[in-house]
């Protein structure tokens, strides 16, 4: 039984440091911003179409009431608020090359990963209500051409997608994106401080 006491002393004590070195760990961060880059990019691209085809909606359908002008500016406005939002988090990031001085850009990762906090959280309400406003007031024509089943089905649907993306939607997105950032921080963190070794 000593001889046992002995070999599982020995095996806790003995700990194996994996040592990933700061050119493999450089690839990984670079091919991780890569991917985030180019999904910011892609959020802001589907924002810009989402704008177009609401404008020209709004330019070439000939609409009587005045609400509905009116709940399309509330989309046309939100949407434009968001996707400059949207677009400047991305120029945060596209801006710098993280390899010239990885400090600098780790404070920038740091805010970028702040700002996307706030846009999904208390600026994602003030969207979705402008959005659900500016709906409503759109649909008070439009939904005077249906039949009563059709206004129900299009008002059940239009706001039970809604309230399907600010839940589990949002959530979801919100949860893998905080993950990822945090993963990338403590990469760099951990680069920033091999390379200051490394001095």
């Amino acid at each position: 039984m000593q001889e046992f006491d002995h070999i599982l002393s020995l095996w806790q004590s003995h700990s194996v440091e994996v040592k990933i070195s700061s050119e493999e760990m450089l690839q990984q961060a670079k091919k991780e911003m890569n991917a985030i880059r180019n999904k910011s990019l892609l959020n802001v691209a589907g924002m810009a179409l989402s704008f177009v085809a609401i404008l020209v909606l709004w330019l070439f359908f000939d609409f009587n009431s005045w609400t509905t002008h009116a709940g399309l500016t509330i989309i046309i406005t939100s949407v434009a608020i968001y996707t400059f939002i949207m677009y400047r988090d991305y120029r945060l990031l596209s801006k710098k090359d993280f390899t010239v001085d990885p400090n600098e850009f780790l404070g920038r990762l740091k805010s970028y990963q702040l700002n996307r906090f706030h846009l999904y959280n208390r600026l994602y309400w003030i969207y979705a209500i402008a959005w659900s406003l500016g709906i409503l007031l759109y649909f008070y024509e439009i939904l005077a051409y249906f039949d009563l089943w059709a206004q129900c089905l299009i008002l059940g649907f239009t706001f039970g997608w809604l309230i399907f993306c600010s839940t589990l939607v949002r959530k979801a997105v919100l949860k893998r994106e905080k993950e990822r950032l945090a993963t990338l921080i403590e990469k760099f963190e951990r680069l920033g401080s091999q390379l200051k070794e490394q001095h």
